[in-house]
């Protein structure tokens, strides 16, 4: 979830930039050729010593409200990426919200028929909407990973304290935590009764969303989410000890060292640590330092900050989770919209590989509404696929990733990620990162390439010197539907079925490339913000 009142990003949908026909020629002619560097020399040895590598960036992916799935696009966007990426669970904010409809203590006066239920205090809870939520997770599955959030109106402290996204969820802390505690246990009961232990003991619970923003209105915010914390942890322990419970689910990686401090100190249950962070968070606010890092370190910073903060902490060996993370927190179309994304990415795994258990991408889908209805697919959302099932970059960048294996080679390069895969083959990611072409939610027409191309020279010990080998490429040029996009011109508003059609298929991945190693060598060239994956003998 975004955090705009800390960050004071105001949201544009409709910033599109009409570009005519004759003005996409004419920046045509004007981009110049791209330059290439010096070639990048990599010696991969298919008999090197391997570490584990577990895909930990494809585990979770979040997604918005959870009302969201119930739609029809949002199960279909969900079937995708699965088969895409085969992730594990899904987080999303709103589950104790309203409008699932949890928590109803009316709902006997409401509907006489439930006069007999009265005597049982399961009746003020209608689980029906989280089942239905939950099981169409479970279908594809996809394990819900359960962020408890937010208050339900009638057990607010604060009736009228509500944020501004999209469903105004209540913000405020309980009137009365025995009301919290009954609530939390009954879930948690039921969710036991309907999947079974076995089932609901792999799943996460995650105590709110960034309390530490304008998501959490308790006063003082840290001892009120402790608090709330502590109550949460205990209930769902009280229901059964094999239940995971974590926290504290802070924006800009913040509250880690006291939070487990104060958990310590109180003996309160804790699994897991959690916490976000997006690329183009001010170095102040995560990292407290004055330094302008760059977009293509402030995530890894962040993880390696919070991952030594466990180690020094009473709990050294407790799992870290990135449950929200990506590169951008605002809307930028040049960003989470374009083949940026796969070295970014990347870049990403290369540098956070062995410091986090997972690491949740903001978000699987545009089926998203927190800043209200979607005007234009391509405005810079958080999703791998855009409104009206348009694949993005990004889609196809996590497909190629997912091609690597689970076994890590140690290759000195800042630029490439060398694999095993389970049945002996290489599998290697090479790409060429380069700043975005215009930042910020207006989309700035990039005059010529977003930087020079990257060549590599590979040479690959230990496997037949003329195998065989595919490359997976996204890049300007190859599942980019972008490209296709800026075409057309941008066009603001709803597009034309024949305009959707025509950016599916512009956005699918490129067929891959077959090659053949000759005496064990092979050149390859990538252009700036490309990605290509490289599987070599399967």
């Amino acid at each position: 979830m975004r955090h705009w009142k800390l960050r004071s990003f105001v949201f544009g949908l409709a910033v599109t930039l009409l570009v005519s026909p004759s003005a996409l020629s004419a920046h045509a002619q004007q981009a110049s050729q791209p330059q290439s560097l010096a070639p990048q020399s990599l010696v991969i040895d298919a008999h090197a010593p391997t570490t584990p590598f577990p895909h930990f960036w494809e585990q979770t992916f979040g997604s918005g409200r959870a009302i969201l799935a119930l739609r029809a696009d949002y199960r279909q966007d969900l079937h995708t990426v699965k088969q895409a990426t085969d992730f594990k669970s899904i987080r999303f904010h709103g589950i104790l919200d309203d409008e699932v409809g949890l928590y109803d203590p009316a709902r006997q006066t409401k509907n006489p028929g439930l006069a007999a239920q009265a005597a049982n205090d399961a009746s003020i809870y209608n689980f029906f909407y989280v089942d239905e939520i939950y099981d169409g997770l479970l279908a594809e599955h996809v394990q819900p990973y359960v962020e408890l959030s937010f208050m339900p109106e009638k057990m607010a402290s604060k009736p009228n304290s509500q944020h501004t996204f999209t469903g105004n969820p209540n913000n405020s802390p309980p009137k009365d935590y025995a009301l919290w505690d009954a609530m939390i246990k009954a879930l948690a009961t039921h969710l036991i009764a309907r999947y079974g232990i076995d089932e609901v003991s792999t799943w996460k619970f995650e105590v709110w969303n960034e309390p530490n923003l304008d998501f959490w209105m308790g006063e003082p915010k840290q001892e009120t989410y402790f608090q709330l914390y502590d109550h949460t942890a205990r209930d769902l322990k009280d229901v059964s000890p094999r239940l995971k419970v974590g926290g504290p689910a802070t924006a800009q990686a913040a509250w880690i060292t006291p939070f487990l401090a104060h958990v310590h100190a109180v003996g309160a249950p804790i699994d897991f640590v959690s916490t976000h962070v997006y690329a183009n968070d001010v170095a102040e606010n995560v990292l407290h330092i004055n330094e302008d890092v760059p977009r293509k370190t402030m995530v890894y910073r962040a993880v390696k900050m919070v991952h030594d903060q466990i180690i020094a902490s009473p709990y050294p060996h407790l799992p870290l989770i990135f449950s929200e993370y990506s590169a951008s927190y605002s809307n930028e179309p040049n960003v989470t919209d374009s083949p940026f994304m796969g070295p970014w990415l990347a870049n990403n795994i290369r540098l956070c590989d062995g410091l986090t258990e997972s690491m949740d991408y903001w978000a699987f889908s545009d089926v998203f509404d927190e800043q209200g209805v979607v005007r234009t697919p391509f405005y810079g959302g958080f999703g791998l696929i855009a409104a009206e099932d348009i694949p993005k970059a990004a889609l196809n960048d996590f497909r190629a990733l997912h091609q690597l294996g689970d076994r890590r080679i140690a290759l000195a390069s800042d630029s490439a990620l060398a694999t095993k895969s389970t049945d002996g083959s290489l599998v290697l990611a090479l790409w060429d990162y380069a700043s975005p072409t215009g930042t910020g939610p207006t989309y700035t027409w990039p005059t010529g390439p977003a930087g020079p191309t990257k060549t590599f020279d590979l040479t690959i010990k230990n496997v037949a010197p003329d195998a065989t080998v595919e490359v997976l490429r996204v890049d300007p040029d190859h599942g980019n539907v972008l490209k296709a996009f800026d075409a057309m011109g941008r066009p603001a508003g709803d597009l034309m079925p024949a305009q959707v059609e025509k950016l599916r298929a512009a956005g699918a991945m490129a067929p891959a490339e077959h090659l053949h190693l000759h005496n064990g060598k092979l050149q390859l060239t990538v252009p700036a913000h490309g990605l290509a994956v490289v599987l070599i003998g399967r």
